[in-house]
């Protein structure tokens, strides 16, 4: 009896997939390719299902609402124009592609989160790429479209407002699946903005001359791979998120932090390089449990600083090369910075390998006692060079016990990772 209805549901299976495929392939049969020199939404409006719509050069007036799966394509010289009034393009259905366009003219208010492109969560699947998106409040907003990709478009945000009035380059709300990738993004508040989403991928994006390249808020089991961030307030700041994974990411010459935990638990942070002196490489706020690993932190007022209970952290095979200051941790517990007998290289390390293991003979740590002082009392400085202070330092170098707490590695390497060798 079993084997009968196995039979039969295998039969109905099939009649349903034969369907489905004869009826994907009339779609593709019917959609058509349409030229058009005027008239932009008319078109959209009349398209059946998978119609392609080519623009020619010139400028089509917006704002569009796309309400069905086209696509629509340019090339050199073809621009949609908004009139400063909301959305240039919304999309509300799945299967659109946008390619070869130059979007602008968004209205201005973040009350209504005016775009260039607004993909809303109807828009599943949608595909922004190839386009030039300017002077728009906010480039490109994935609203709830899951599964969106946005790639390879250069987008220029507002350069005449206050940074706090700006809008963000890409922009993600709940929107599991969404992928930003090959973008180049300058201007506006921040180069891609996430909240409150999962699943996404941020890669190989070039973000310059804004507050935060990448930002994420309340977003968790996602990745941040190879991008580059070059002149920004803060390079990756990750807040308030779990499971997120940095990857092969480049700081150049950000000003405040390279990267930034506030409230991140158990990120990966590998492989990255933070270099051209921001105040601090790496900012750590009361955030658990993450691994830091094989990254270059160089050049920096501070290598890492540690703040309000941060606890069970992993870091271990990092470089910290001509920080002013290494670490700043100002707490009276022990942290220990090596794993299975592999700690850091540290430039200012002066040891010894006697046993030419690649791991230094003494343990180092990074701070000392008068460094709390002066953390805690910063007008002690003018009694760095007093005898009260050398014979302190003297005292903690030959009484380890009196040393408070602080970062300790076991397992200092004695030259720097091949793959962090920077000129």
């Amino acid at each position: 009896m079993w084997f009968g209805h196995s039979h039969k549901f295998k039969g109905v299976a099939g009649i349903i997939l034969a369907t489905s495929l004869f009826l994907f392939n009339c779609l593709e049969a019917i959609a058509k390719d349409i030229q058009i020199t005027e008239n932009l939404q008319s078109a959209v409006d009349g398209a059946d299902y998978g119609d392609r719509i080519f623009l020619s050069a010139g400028t089509y007036a917006g704002p569009l609402l796309i309400l069905k799966p086209v696509e629509i394509i340019g090339g050199r010289g073809v621009v949609i124009k908004g009139r400063g009034q909301g959305n240039v393009i919304t999309v509300k259905s799945s299967g659109v592609r946008l390619s070869g366009l130059t979007v602008t003219g968004s209205g201005l208010l973040l009350a209504t989160q005016d775009s260039g492109i607004f993909l809303s969560r109807e828009a599943t699947g949608a595909i922004v790429e190839d386009n030039m998106i300017t002077d728009n409040l906010i480039g490109v907003y994935i609203w709830g479209a899951k599964d969106a990709i946005v790639r390879n478009n250069i987008i220029r945000g507002r350069q005449d407002m206050r940074v706090n009035e700006r809008g963000n380059g890409v922009q993600v709300w709940n929107a599991p699946g969404a992928i930003v990738e090959g973008n180049d993004i300058q201007f506006g508040r921040d180069g891609i903005f996430v909240n409150t989403s999962k699943e996404n991928i941020f890669r190989n994006n070039n973000i310059h001359d804004v507050r935060f390249a990448v930002h994420y808020m309340y977003t968790n089991k996602s990745k941040v791979i190879n991008n580059i961030s070059t002149g920004n307030d803060i390079g990756f700041a990750i807040m308030f998120s779990t499971h997120v994974e940095i990857t092969g990411n480049r700081s150049i010459n950000d000003r405040k932090r390279g990267i930034l935990f506030n409230y991140a638990n158990r990120v990966k942070v590998l492989d990255n390089h933070v270099t051209g002196g921001p105040k601090k490489c790496i900012f750590i706020y009361n955030s658990n449990r993450n691994i830091i690993r094989d990254n270059l932190l160089a050049g920096c007022d501070v290598g890492v600083e540690f703040t309000a209970g941060s606890e069970k952290n992993d870091i271990s095979g990092n470089a910290f090369v001509g920080n002013r200051m290494q670490v700043k941790y100002v707490g009276t517990r022990w942290l220990e910075w090596s794993v299975e007998g592999r700690g850091n290289y540290w430039s200012d390390n002066t040891a010894f390998d006697m046993d030419g293991d690649g791991i230094a003979d003494n343990i180092y740590r990074p701070n000392d006692m008068t460094d709390q002082i002066l953390w805690r009392y910063p007008s002690a400085k003018l009694l760095m060079n007093s005898p009260a202070v050398l014979l302190l330092k003297w005292a903690q170098s030959a009484f380890p016990a009196l040393h408070p707490g602080g970062v300790v590695d076991s397992a200092p390497l004695m030259k720097i990772p091949q793959k962090m060798r920077f000129d």
